[in-house]
């Protein structure tokens, strides 16, 4: 656990932390030699550089919690098309449900081949899970040739035509960013800012008349906006499996899972269920 959290401060303090951390000390001390001193508004740090960041990581998050939306999506409507290949059919047919537990499994691991590699890939990419829709509308139509009512046919299409539009959210999500303007315009405050400051880093040391402490203000300094920054930069794609918040698709997991409740499923239960009779009415 310790060494788990450790890894995660990793992903928030990193080189770029070490960099505009040199830049602030070195200012910092460039400043103190030619008693350069000033007393600058802090204003200018919110805004220039920490409203952006935190509307930029708030937006993010919101773009990761539509894509776990949309992932959640595409596995209940795919267990649904399941349920009902299993369960409205008056007979029986094994073949069936293992063609359909091919073709979820080959959607959901296009899915994740997909969003974990390069967008210059996409294109090559995206065909796979657009054949696995495709392979699912056949295999409605399939249902309906072995006696699935009308009715249920349509259900069974809605729910493919949901997955389809929960897939197409999720890609639109990985395919585009927050705005890139706002994050080169962040890029270069947290570069120039901790050199700018110089003189007012310079200013609290003698202020304070606390030498040891003359370079812990611009060190902290550094690492706050270089920290935010890491944060929406790991939060940006939600796909990649960086940090510890991006959605991980695991496709087989869920076909797995497809079989829980039955008789010989991996969490079948043992005992018979319970029947309850009708209550009495006085």
């Amino acid at each position: 656990m310790l060494l788990e959290r450790i890894s995660r401060i990793g992903l928030i303090v990193n080189w770029k932390t070490l960099g505009v951390a040199i830049l602030a000390v070195f200012a910092t001390w460039f400043s103190l030699q030619l008693n350069l001193v000033a007393d600058y508004p802090l204003t200018i740090i919110s805004t220039a550089v920490i409203f952006p960041i935190v509307f930029s990581i708030g937006h993010a998050y919101k773009r990761r919690e539509a894509a776990l939306d949309d992932y959640g999506t595409i596995k209940a409507h795919g267990r649904a098309i399941y349920f009902a290949a299993r369960d409205w059919l008056p007979e029986e047919n094994e073949d069936r449900i293992k063609h359909l537990e091919g073709a979820l499994a080959r959607l959901l691991t296009g899915c994740r081949d997909m969003f974990k590699g390069e967008r210059s890939e996409m294109p090559a990419r995206e065909q796979a899970i657009y054949a696995a829709f495709s392979e699912l509308s056949q295999f409605v139509k399939r249902m309906r040739a072995e006696g699935l009512a009308s009715g249920e046919c349509s259900r069974c299409n809605q729910y493919l035509s949901k997955m389809i539009v929960a897939f197409e959210s999720v890609k639109h999500i990985y395919q585009y960013r927050t705005p890139r303007t706002l994050s080169a315009f962040s890029d270069f405050f947290i570069i120039i800012l901790p050199i700018i400051y110089g003189p007012y880093f310079a200013h609290q040391a003698i202020e304070y008349e606390a030498p040891i402490l003359t370079y812990v203000m611009p060190v902290l300094f550094a690492v706050i906006l270089t920290g935010l920054d890491n944060i929406q930069s790991h939060l940006e794609d939600p796909f990649d499996q960086i940090g510890p918040d991006d959605v991980a698709i695991n496709a087989e997991k869920f076909v797995e899972l497809l079989t829980c409740g039955e008789e010989n499923g991996p969490c079948a239960i043992d005992s018979e269920p319970e029947v309850y009779a009708p209550a009495q009415t006085a």
